[in-house]
């Protein structure tokens, strides 16, 4: 038996620290390879930490609430001496990875001296020590196949009979067999299963966090589901496959639904001092880093905000013969669907706001986004993408998750998404990766009753788009004062990019669309 030491990861976002939120396992407890066992918060979110080996957990290395720096001690593990490597070459999205793997944490008897990176399992760099690790001799039996381990293979295996074991199967090659594939581990495999029988295994499915977060905030049953990554992995773009082929067959089911968050209520962690007769709240996470943001954000940028007023009627009569559609079954369908669309026609019809103001452009480092012969002075970059940022007020605080390269979905995926997003965020799960590369955001204020707010830019973004209540008022109509279903928009943008005549632009069009959606059809 051999004890191993797993250090705080850097979970390649590049932060100095974490706190440890909740433990998932005690001292004492059987895990396996990928088990989450802790819950940590860095300033971007609330992450699991998944284990890179299996055995026992013998020590925890600190107290919930406990901060603990990038590399510092997190837990031990006891492991059999011979246990199996895992190596799962993915990115933090769940898609292919660059080399990186568990294989960079110590995988021998003697690796608690090696000094390496203490990285998450999926990331950091390959080594030669898991390069050795990997068989090179594939087995190719001519009958059944029985064992009690793990089968390892870096070739196909070929077998008249069924293969039948009590641990994985891992193999670099296709599995071709003429029964059926029994075993109590998972098929890791590169290449494809071929089998006159079927495929039995009672072990995990590959997939990184953040896509077993996508698929259950979506309703994928990852079990269900063929990875296309490395050995299987299944990625972010598998789960999105699956649910828009999902919505051309079936309706999907509708995304877990939880109450939202109490507003204002004292936290839990906080102290009460007698003395002074008040709460002391730490400031930690997730808090820290959105107060950080925004001092930054109204201290960088001139924030310049303009306001319109639009009649949603016709936008809200969409709306409920949109939720009648079975491919929207389900879906709660909001006005918040309607409006992201709206901004993101206007982003394509006014690309100058889908932007950032780089004030050195990177130094004329290319590495940081500049260009040696600008010299460092300021430029204005402008995205082909529309990464789109959903702010909603989470258990700590507020956060902004991002829709990828939004502008590509149809109203069916970004139904989805919204979704999604919104239901993770209100349940503290979202992470790292669903809060970064946002390039245009919108902040839905009419949820909680307010016709209207000011909005403060997300830093590194040009504009953000602000979406009040929509009520009944008093509006002349057809030159008629009658009754109409009105709403407010208010659009704040860094003016040192956007002038008032492209802001005025981008915020008429999306008034144009809510009160008339069919312009959306002359406008994409």
């Amino acid at each position: 038996m051999t004890q191993r030491q797993f250090r705080l990861p850097d979970l390649g976002e590049g932060l100095t620290e974490a706190d440890i939120v909740r433990w998932l396992a005690q001292v004492g407890d059987t895990v396996t390879v990928n088990q989450p066992l802790v819950e940590v918060e860095t300033a971007k979110a609330v992450v699991e930490v998944p284990s890179p080996f299996a055995g026992i957990l013998v020590e925890t290395h600190g107290a919930e609430g406990t901060t603990l720096a990038v590399g510092a001690p997190l837990l031990t593990i006891q492991t059999a001496d011979t246990d199996t490597y895992v190596d799962t070459d993915t990115n933090a999205d769940g898609t292919g990875g660059n080399g990186t793997g568990a294989n960079s944490l110590p995988t021998s008897r003697d690796a608690g001296s090696i000094e390496r990176t203490p990285v998450l399992v999926g990331y950091g760099p390959r080594t030669a020590e898991s390069r050795r690790r990997r068989p090179r001799r594939p087995p190719t039996p001519a009958g059944p196949v029985h064992t009690a381990g793990p089968v390892h293979t870096a070739g196909p295996v070929h077998t008249a009979g069924p293969v039948h074991t009590a641990g994985p199967v891992h193999t670099a090659g296709p599995v071709h067999t003429a029964g059926p594939v029994h075993t109590a581990g998972p098929v890791h495999t590169a290449g494809p299963v071929h089998t006159a029988g079927p495929v039995h295994t009672a072990g995990p499915v590959l997939a990184k966090p953040p896509v077993r977060k996508l698929a259950r905030d979506l309703g994928v049953d990852l079990a269900s589901l063929a990875g296309t990554g490395p050995d299987g992995t299944i990625s972010r773009a598998d789960v999105e496959a699956a649910v828009r082929a999902a919505a051309r067959t079936a309706p999907l089911a509708a995304p877990p639904t939880r109450d939202a968050p109490p507003i204002g209520v004292i936290p839990a962690g906080a102290t009460f001092s007698a003395e002074t007769r008040t709460w002391h709240v730490p400031v930690t996470g997730i808090r820290r880093s959105m107060a950080q943001a925004m001092v930054a954000s109204v201290s960088a940028a001139p924030h310049v905000t303009e306001f319109l007023t639009v009649d949603a009627t016709a936008t809200m009569a969409a709306r409920d013969r949109i939720a009648a559609l079975p491919e929207f079954t389900g879906i709660k369908i909001t006005p918040l669907l309607f409006v992201a669309r709206a901004l993101l026609i206007a982003v394509r019809r006014h690309p100058m706001i889908n932007s950032s103001w780089v004030e050195d452009a990177g130094g004329g480092r290319p590495e940081n986004g500049g260009r040696p012969e600008n010299g460092g002075r300021p430029e204005i970059h402008v995205y082909d993408r529309v990464n789109l940022g959903i702010a909603v007020a989470g258990p700590r605080g507020l956060v902004v998750p991002t829709i990828p390269d939004a502008g590509r979905l149809d109203v069916v995926g970004l139904a989805h998404a919204l979704a999604g997003l919104t239901t993770a965020a209100r349940a503290d799960r979202l992470s790292p990766a669903d809060l970064r590369g946002g390039t245009i955001t919108i902040t839905n204020v009419g949820v909680l009753g307010v016709d209207i707010g000011t909005p403060i830019l997300n830093p590194g973004e040009a504009a953000i788009l602000a979406l009040g209540s929509i009520r009944p008022m008093p509006w002349v109509h057809e030159g008629q004062l009658t009754v109409r279903t009105v709403v407010q928009l208010a659009l704040s943008f860094d003016h040192r990019i956007v002038d008032g005549a492209l802001g005025s632009a981008v915020l008429a069009d999306v008034g144009a669309v809510i009160t008339d959606p069919t312009v959306a059809l002359a406008w994409s």
